[in-house]
């Protein structure tokens, strides 16, 4: 895991008993929220954050960024599969469940499974 204060001046907090694997990178950007009791598995991108690019005339490094959407929000006792890449604005609700893969842009129901990219609802936890 990395960890790259790059894109704003948010905090990072991660909750007890989280796990976040290999290759996984946050970006601070607009700040990072990791409840307690997450499986972030491998390759995973953390970025709340948003390069401007409105100006044709000016380069988009020297643009800097976009005003927040409010960082990345992680409840208790989710699991992000493997290659997810999450935005700026993304909100995980207790206990969801987002598949390998899958880009997550705004509001994740709670206990729901959700994959893909764009992100559809596969069904819920505890459902048969």
């Amino acid at each position: 895991m990395r960890i790259k204060p790059v894109g704003g001046s948010g905090d990072i907090r991660i909750g007890k008993s989280s796990f976040i694997n290999s290759g996984t990178v946050i970006f601070g950007g607009n700040g990072v929220d990791i409840g307690e009791h997450v499986l972030i598995a491998p390759n995973c991108t953390l970025a709340p954050t948003n390069h401007a690019f409105s100006d044709r005339e000016t380069s988009i490094r020297e643009q800097g960024f976009l005003p927040s959407k409010g960082g990345i929000i992680i409840e208790d006792d989710v699991w992000i599969g493997a290659n997810c890449v999450l935005l700026d604005g993304a909100v995980l609700r207790k206990g969801c469940i987002i598949g390998a893969g899958s880009l997550v842009r705004g509001e994740v129901e709670a206990y729901s499974i959700q994959s893909g990219n764009p992100l559809a609802k596969m069904g819920m936890r505890g459902e048969r």
